[in-house]
């Protein structure tokens, strides 16, 4: 039950059957049965919304950020494009140079 308790409860609905017998032969199985879907049956999760953490940290730097929209975005991209270029030629320089 705890190995499928993930598939049965939460954001999806789940149908299960159960196969009883009224033979004699068969009443520990069918009581084993029944008790298992019991158990299955009582399970609750907590339903999670399904996120991706890159774009969850984007949302929340945007709404922290006013004004932040995609030209800006673009023009902080370019800033530290050329940040690293600029740091790139020092680190050659200093390289030539010791």
């Amino acid at each position: 039950t705890r190995l499928l308790q993930d598939s049965l409860g939460g954001n999806s609905r789940t149908c299960m059957i159960a196969c009883v017998s009224a033979v004699d032969t068969n009443l520990e199985e069918t009581l084993n049965t029944l008790k298992y879907a019991a158990r299955a049956r009582n399970i609750r999760n907590k339903p999670v919304v399904n996120r991706d953490p890159a774009a969850a940290q984007l949302a929340a730097i945007r709404e922290g950020v006013p004004g932040l929209d995609e030209a800006g975005v673009a023009a902080l991209r370019e800033a530290a494009d050329g940040a690293e270029a600029d740091l790139a030629g020092a680190r050659s320089e200093l390289a030539r140079v010791a």
